[in-house]
């Protein structure tokens, strides 16, 4: 006992707050901008939100989107079927657009 205080209930009590600040810490470094290790919720971008990717065909829905994304995969050609904001869009990389295209309309 030093000066009439119960050591051992502060310093278990300065424990709590070093845990609260350590956790406060970790939390800082989960939510922080640019650097998150939790997954955002995806957002529905235009045709030229994609980056490398060219779109190649226009079905009316998703279900006619996967029978040409089938379509193209049985050639071997990477296609991805997104919703953008003007309906869904097939995808590939700019390197086969041309093949694409042929396939998609034989």
């Amino acid at each position: 006992m030093l000066g009439g205080i119960n050591n051992g209930l502060f310093l278990s009590s300065f424990g709590g707050f070093f845990a609260v600040g350590i956790l406060a810490l970790i939390l800082k470094w989960a939510f922080a901008r640019g650097k998150s290790v939790v997954e955002r919720t995806p957002k529905t971008g235009g045709e030229d939100d994609y980056g490398a990717l060219v779109a190649v065909a226009y079905p009316s829905n998703h279900i006619a989107g996967e029978i040409l994304r089938l379509k193209l995969e049985q050639a071997h050609i990477k296609a991805t079927l997104t919703q953008t904001t003007d309906g869904p869009r097939i995808f590939v990389f700019a390197r086969d657009e041309k093949i694409a295209r042929a396939i998609l309309q034989s």
